[in-house]
């Protein structure tokens, strides 16, 4: 694939790897959202083409991924693959049943379990944040709503964390952090819009979703998506690791590209490192075949019911822009949406230093994506390539231009 083509299809792809101030902020601006037009949302998808699949994830390890585990479904046929190696010191082959980091897709989850509490009128989306959670959110942000921090409308900044570099994220990776310290430094910050007026993907709205959880249900986070989600679907390698920096049942390794301190670059293995700071945005640790399950359950309704599942595939009004380009908002309710080959795609991405992931499907399930990869740039500028050669050997490529 030639430069161009990449950096365009990185720009289209992201569907939210970038969420704190350690990300890139090219990675979370989007572009220009897909038109509504019904052709993108119906054409069909041709059949899985296992060819260019296999062809995707060839080659491993390479300088960019040292594995890759990928699940095709939909009308068009299956396909799973996995090439790579479970580490780099005993070379075996990558487990292709292994869990892994699923960083930003935790936000699915959550978005999901929040609507649920919604049906239930546990929770009002049009009501403030302020009003289940007074002792937390001060009177500048006071205006917020439930359904401003799904759409990453609320205008709230993100947490300051040490340092902005690999290095001083590395140096601090076994920190423990705490929701509400994390959702208290954010908001002892100015406001960086007035709620509504512009979107701006970040974890802080999801932080602030998992203790609005806590709040209303008086039990933990990680319980209620257990109960609510986990459990009901038999998502069983699927899990919460919380102050826990490892990752528990068969993994394999994730790996980072650092500046090597006499010049040049080096592999460190960042498997073991603490996911505190994310929590209800980005601790989730899954496998591609629960993901897969959990994809399909959600887009046919089996998660969340009825008018509140239109929540997720809905976008803010058009005159909502996203914060710093003036592009178009790209995010609804824990999904985002592009097009590719023609069609509507939701979905999310999620990024952890060693693991790159995604869910994505068009509406109507004629194809699904779910993939694992083991990048050596999890957080770098542009998407990982291998994860784009898999994203368009599924689906196809996004408009040129």
């Amino acid at each position: 694939m030639n430069t161009r083509a990449r950096t365009l299809l990185a720009a289209a792809l992201v569907l939210g790897i970038a969420a704190g101030p350690t990300a890139p902020a090219a990675l979370a601006n989007g572009l220009t959202a897909p038109s509504h037009a019904t052709d993108a949302r119906t054409r069909p998808v041709p059949a899985a083409d296992a060819a260019a699949l296999r062809a995707a994830i060839s080659g491993l390890p390479a300088d960019d991924a040292t594995a890759a585990l990928v699940r095709v479904g939909g009308t068009g046929g299956s396909w799973h693959g996995s090439s790579g190696v479970h580490d780099l010191v005993s070379n075996r082959a990558a487990d292709p049943s292994a869990r892994f980091r699923a960083g930003s897709v935790t936000k699915v989850f959550t978005a999901a379990t929040v609507l649920q509490l919604a049906g239930e009128r546990k929770l009002d989306l049009d009501r403030t944040a302020r009003h289940y959670l007074p002792d937390l959110i001060p009177a500048a942000y006071g205006g917020v709503t439930v359904r401003q921090l799904l759409d990453h409308t609320s205008g709230i900044p993100a947490a300051p964390m040490h340092g902005s570099t690999l290095e001083e994220a590395y140096t601090h990776r076994f920190d423990l952090h705490t929701p509400r310290e994390m959702a208290a430094s954010a908001m002892a910050q100015a406001p960086e819009f007035a709620p509504g007026r512009s979107q701006h993907y970040l974890n802080i709205n999801y932080t602030v979703l998992g203790l609005l959880v806590e709040k209303v249900t008086g039990d933990t986070y990680a319980h209620q998506v257990g109960e609510r989600i986990l459990r009901p679907l038999g998502l069983r390698s699927t899990s919460f690791p919380g102050a826990e920096p490892g990752i528990r049942g068969p993994h394999n390794r994730g790996y980072q590209v650092f500046t090597a301190p006499g010049g040049g670059t080096e592999l460190r293995d960042v498997t073991v490192w603490g996911v505190t700071d994310t929590w209800a945005a980005g601790d989730l640790v899954s496998t591609t075949a629960d993901l897969e399950r959990f994809t399909r359950a959600l887009f046919s309704g089996e998660v969340v019911r009825g008018p509140l599942l239109e929540e997720m595939f809905t976008l803010p009004d058009p005159s909502v822009r996203t914060y710093g380009t003036g592009k178009p908002a790209q995010f609804g309710a824990g999904l985002s949406v592009q097009t590719l080959g023609g069609r509507e795609v939701w979905g999310k991405s999620g990024g952890r230093w060693g693991y790159n992931s995604l869910v994505a499907a068009t509406r109507d399930l004629s194809r699904t994506l779910v993939y694992s990869v083991n990048s050596t740039d999890a957080k770098g500028q542009d998407m990982n390539a291998t994860a784009m050669d898999v994203v368009v050997a599924a689906f196809g490529a996004p408009p040129a231009g």
